[in-house]
């Protein structure tokens, strides 16, 4: 009513107090208060009319234990099937993610009362990434509110990429290299260290003033990830975020696949093919990527039998890429269907998570053979260097050698040729 200052003072010194004075001073009392309740119900929190949900956390947290982490827990057959990993792999992320970061740690509120465990937070992320489901399915057995899911696969996904990114999302050591090269030249491909190609994600929730940049030959809006991926399916390079209107030409240009080896930063890589000399190594692609020197492709329509057995080896191994993309998706289902989010940056945050627990899982479940994962006594810590960088003639020296379509048909000819005489006579 303290709005209304001047029709209250009217009314009160007015000799003739009418009906429809009263009336309106009552309308305006009552627009005011409705007002009032709006604005309140607007906010969250201990306020008047705030719907509250006696979820049960603490019996959530406590079914949950008694479900997969008790020692003789109800479902330890099934632990591997719906988390995707081993538990011991799952409590290292778990302890790493919640040292990391607070939110994971439970806590009490003002009255006592005990807030989600770490164990809730991260089984509804994992339930989410894993099955692709919406947040507020997994409400029902975690206890877990929708808002609050959402917040945790936010912050899981960055804690996970803070604390195991260095370790299990890095380029191939000088230890990988050698393992990388060894396995090409068993494989009939010396100088192999992988094998490249591009994987479109749905974005479901593309704005859409957005949708006509992001769409592409897949006539829907798709976020484009380049990938190297060795034959362990151990994915060594991950460039994600370029909208999908465009190809894997256009993502390669811009992709930081082989800037290490332009500034001089790579590890040595030489060998030996059919008499020639070759001091980088290249990449299984398919017929989209061009003629470079770090890219071997296969050839289409061959007519010699010498260009079909090449032929068929090269798409055969190839096939590495795909079958980790494969893989991947099968493993965390959120990145075979559409995506949900609104934000390019969680979806990055999301893909390059997967990625990590990827790789963690195949060195968990030991699909490599000897493999120093984590670098010890190989790389050493980043430190600021204060040696002399690469004069800008020897960056473009190496940016032609990249390129260049003779050493490209010259490393082509020579892999025919040796896996003709290694394989097919």
């Amino acid at each position: 009513m303290d709005r209304y200052p001047d029709i209250l003072e009217d009314i009160l010194h007015s000799d003739e107090n009418s009906d429809d004075e009263w009336d309106m001073l009552l309308a305006e009392t009552k627009r005011e208060e409705e007002s009032r309740s709006k604005r309140r119900n607007k906010h969250r929190g201990s306020v008047p009319g705030h719907r509250i949900i006696r979820r049960g956390r603490v019996e959530g947290h406590e079914r949950l234990y008694h479900d997969y982490f008790a020692p003789n827990c109800v479902y330890d057959a099934f632990f591997r099937r719906r988390f995707r990993m081993g538990r011991p792999l799952f409590l290292r992320i778990v302890n790493g993610v919640e040292q990391y970061d607070p939110y994971f740690v439970q806590t009490t509120d003002a009255i006592g009362n005990l807030g989600l465990s770490s164990l809730q937070k991260v089984t509804a992320t994992f339930r989410i990434l894993t099955y692709g489901t919406p947040a507020d399915s997994v409400d029902e057995y975690v206890r877990i509110g929708e808002s609050t899911a959402i917040e945790s696969l936010r912050r899981f996904v960055q804690a996970v990429i803070a604390v195991f990114g260095d370790e299990y999302l890095r380029p191939p050591n000088n230890n990988d290299i050698a393992r990388l090269l060894a396995i090409g030249e068993q494989r009939g491909f010396p100088g192999m260290l992988g094998s490249i190609d591009c994987m479109h994600w749905k974005w479901k929730n593309c704005p859409t003033a957005w949708q006509g940049m992001y769409t592409g030959h897949c006539h829907e809006p798709t976020i484009i990830l380049e990938a190297v991926a060795s034959q362990d399916l151990w994915i060594w390079h991950a460039f994600f975020g370029l909208p999908g209107s465009l190809n894997d030409i256009n993502v390669l240009e811009r992709s930081p696949v082989f800037a290490t080896l332009t500034e001089g930063r790579a590890p040595p890589v030489n060998y030996r093919i059919n008499g020639h000399d070759y001091t980088m190594g290249y990449y299984l692609a398919d017929g989209i990527y061009p003629n470079w020197s770090t890219f071997v492709k296969t050839i289409p329509c061959p007519q010699e039998l010498q260009r079909k057995h090449y032929a068929a080896a090269q798409e055969s191994i190839r096939k590495d890429v795909e079958r980790a993309f494969g893989v991947l998706q099968a493993r965390f289902a959120i990145v075979r269907g559409p995506a949900r989010f609104w934000d390019e940056e969680t979806l990055a945050y999301i893909m390059k998570a997967c990625i990590i627990m990827h790789n963690m899982i195949i060195e968990d479940e030991g699909a490599t053979n000897d493999n120093d994962f984590d670098g010890s006594g190989e790389n050493p810590i980043v430190q600021v260097s204060h040696v002399h960088t690469p004069e800008f003639v020897d960056f473009i020296q190496t940016h032609h050698q990249i390129r260049s379509n003779a050493s490209h048909s010259q490393l082509q000819s020579d892999l025919i040729e040796h896996l003709w005489q290694r394989y097919g006579q």
